[in-house]
């Protein structure tokens, strides 16, 4: 099955490529592996989450958000690379999770997305990862992801 069919069949869109907001380019390539920008979870060109955990976000709209942040950074490698089929494995994931002081839930939060990528890619999906508490993140999101993929 075509990676974009096993996102329908999961009830998710994969959204248009979104679009730097600062200087950079949304991705990177090396050697057969793609870095993506840090990625936020935008919808429609709009930022619809802002604040920290867990003071204004639970764990649960954390994970859901995280999903966002996924689904925009499979946008941008196919916005770079044409097909999302050409993704052999995921590789590494790096969360940044909007924290208040002492929480330390950041890796359930980063399940969300961990999750999903291996809902889509199955066995090509597990991957290493990073989740990390910070005080502040651009425009004020509650997560920023990085994606590592080959190809």
């Amino acid at each position: 099955m075509k990676i974009e069919d096993k996102i329908k069949e999961l009830g998710f869109v994969l959204p248009p490529a979104p679009k730097p907001v600062g200087s950079y380019i949304p991705v990177s390539f090396s050697n057969g592996t793609i870095y993506t920008s840090g990625i936020l979870p935008i919808e429609n060109g709009k930022l619809n989450f802002i604040g920290s955990f867990p003071s204004d976000l639970s764990i649960e709209k954390g994970q859901s958000i995280a999903k966002i942040c996924v689904l925009n950074a499979l946008s941008a490698i196919k916005d770079a690379v044409g097909d999302l089929d050409s993704i052999k494995k995921v590789i590494k994931l790096n969360g940044f999770i909007r924290s208040d002081k002492d929480f330390a839930d950041q890796p359930k939060i980063l399940n969300g997305a961990s999750d999903l990528i291996v809902e889509i890619f199955g066995s090509k999906g597990k991957h290493a990862r990073s989740a990390i508490g910070v005080c502040e993140l651009p425009l004020g999101s509650p997560i920023e992801l990085e994606m590592i993929v080959e190809i």
